[in-house]
């Protein structure tokens, strides 16, 4: 009985192993668990696709003749800051055109095209280049500066004035180490809604020294023609 059993046992085992290796060679070397609701006919549970991501990573998307922007402060006098118009990176650390200073871009107000990059040392620089760069701009251009380290040293009246008619609210009053982000055009008739200023105050500083980093975002309209 003993020695029945076992053969019995032997053939069993050896019909489950054939099988398996049947199906394994002649189906399918994977296996895959089938949900009750497919097996039923329902349809499959797709994967939840993500959201569209925004122009330069923003948190809401711009509308039609509009270009999407993001501008970064520097972070003390260690990170340099960053500025992206239309998701691409237009000046940054990486790029290796930023410096201590006012960061500074212009972009066609029209087409979005970039024309020109340069960086001013406000610290211990020539205020002269500066004030020949801003008196050049030329109506209908977009106009975006970002602080790194100081911005504002070697500001003098006339500097603040030519910044002050691009737009802003806060040339006036930048100060040693003041972090500042700024986005205005030549010929803007009204002051810009895309400014910050924070002050460079002991009490408050994030760094030893250094007010914290700025970030702004948002939505240009084109000029139109």
């Amino acid at each position: 009985m003993r020695l029945t059993g076992l053969i019995r046992i032997a053939t069993v085992m050896f019909s489950l192993g054939t099988a398996w290796l049947f199906v394994q060679t002649y189906f399918n070397t994977g296996w895959k668990v089938v949900s009750l609701r497919s097996w039923l006919g329902a349809a499959p549970d797709l994967p939840k696709t993500q959201p569209p991501r925004n122009k330069c990573g923003n948190q809401k998307s711009c509308p039609e003749n509009s270009f999407a922007f993001k501008v970064m402060s520097g972070a003390a006098n260690v990170v340099g800051p960053s500025m992206c118009f239309e998701n691409t990176i237009i000046m940054s650390g990486v790029k290796s055109n930023v410096g201590r200073g006012l960061n500074i871009a212009l972009v066609n107000g029209t087409n979005g095209q970039l024309m020109k990059t340069d960086v001013f040392d406000m610290y211990s620089g020539d205020i002269n280049l500066l004030l020949d760069f801003l008196k050049a701009i030329q109506s209908g251009t977009i106009v975006i500066v970002a602080s790194y380290d100081d911005p504002a040293t070697k500001l003098n009246d006339e500097a603040r004035t030519l910044l002050t008619n691009l737009g802003s609210s806060h040339a006036s009053k930048l100060a040693f180490r003041d972090n500042w982000t700024f986005v205005g055009a030549k010929g803007l008739k009204d002051k810009s809604p895309y400014e910050q200023h924070l002050k460079n105050e002991a009490a408050k500083n994030k760094y030893d020294g250094w007010p914290e980093v700025l970030e702004m975002e948002g939505c240009l309209p084109k000029k139109m023609d």
